[in-house]
């Protein structure tokens, strides 16, 4: 009988304890959840070794990992106040990321639910992003919006059961995230871009008129375009001789960025009815973008549901969560699953 199988007719419990493993980037990390209940987590960076070179270098990301994974695990068990033998499934990202970086948690993930004798639960990293909103609210409750914006990906999607949704919209060349980092080049700020952006932005005013992108049908977005804009705006200033605000740019291209994502948010989630916007990605932790959508919510008559920004960025709790939801429906890995560096967002099936 194959691992998955064993388990077909497991009774399952109501709150079952769930450890989350994440490592598809830079983040090693490991959090137990219980249900809803978040019982600990523990993240582990290689950001700033990453930061020297500029970004994320895929074999310094897998070394720390190696170095990592274990204590992370353990910490995390042992911060939850239980012991390994409580566990009733490993939940752990397989994708989407950087393979030596997803390998490294997946073979450890594989290694310990075998041991213990416990489903193997593998996780899409943005199915992971949406689950986040579950512990920022345990009574949240499908039909809702959500709003996806992160390195690789930025959505609006409409979350009809916890395991079906469709995408209304996403976008058409680079995704948010990615902008904010390209920006942050530009303007000479260290990796990683968001934060640095945001951080800028505050001492400055968006006085300079950047695109917003398109205003076509539907929830499309698009950011190549507000992204050569901040390139030529700077390099424009610097061949002409002229000085310009860093911080002024950095405001600008934020609410340019941002406005967008808040208001075709709102406009999804009236249009389909649904009065709950949730949202996901490491570009929901930028406080500019949480404050207009927790605005523009609230004048549409919409509740907003935000996760802590450190469940924004890569973690393992909101791989814990998913696993959960994973779990109720009994949609559990073999111990042949592979590390999957690209999921095309939207992809459904058993792992």
């Amino acid at each position: 009988m194959r691992y998955a199988e064993s388990f077909a007719n497991m009774p399952r419990k109501k709150n079952p304890v769930i450890l989350g493993i994440e490592s598809s980037c830079d983040e090693t990390a490991a959090a137990v959840v219980r249900g809803r209940e978040l019982c600990s987590s523990i993240i582990l960076s290689s950001a700033a070794e990453q930061a020297k070179y500029g970004g994320v270098v895929p074999e310094i990301a897998s070394r720390a990992h190696t170095d990592a994974i274990d204590e992370a695990v353990c910490e995390a068990i042992a911060q939850a106040g239980i012991g390994a033998g409580e566990l009733d499934a490993v939940a752990v990202t397989y994708g989407a990321g950087l393979a030596g970086a997803l390998l490294v948690g997946l073979s450890f993930a594989k290694s310990f639910a075998y041991s213990l004798g416990i489903p193997l639960i593998a996780v899409d990293h943005i199915r992971g992003h949406m689950a986040a909103a579950y512990l920022a609210d345990p009574s949240l409750e499908p039909p809702f919006i959500t709003l996806l914006a992160s390195g690789g990906h930025t959505a609006i999607i409409h979350t009809q059961t916890e395991t079906t949704f469709s995408v209304l919209g996403s976008t058409r060349d680079d995704a948010a995230g990615e902008a904010f980092d390209k920006a942050a080049r530009v303007l000479g700020l260290p990796y990683p871009g968001g934060p640095n952006i945001e951080k800028l932005a505050k001492q400055g005013a968006p006085t300079i008129r950047f695109p917003q992108m398109f205003r076509g049908n539907g929830y499309d977005f698009s950011y190549s375009g507000l992204k050569t804009a901040v390139i030529n705006y700077c390099h424009n200033a610097e061949q002409r001789g002229e000085p310009y605000s860093r911080a002024d740019v950095a405001a600008s291209f934020q609410c340019a960025a941002c406005d967008v994502l808040a208001e075709r948010a709102v406009e999804a989630a009236c249009a389909a009815g649904c009065r709950t916007i949730a949202a996901g990605g490491g570009v929901i932790a930028n406080g500019y973008l949480r404050e207009r959508l927790q605005t523009l919510g609230a004048a549409a008559g919409c509740k907003v549901v935000l996760p802590e920004r450190k469940f924004c960025t890569d973690n393992a709790a909101m791989i814990a969560a998913e696993g959960l939801v994973q779990y109720r429906v009994g949609n559990f890995s073999e111990l042949s699953v592979n590390a999957c560096a690209h999921i095309p967002l939207g992809r459904k099936g058993k792992q």
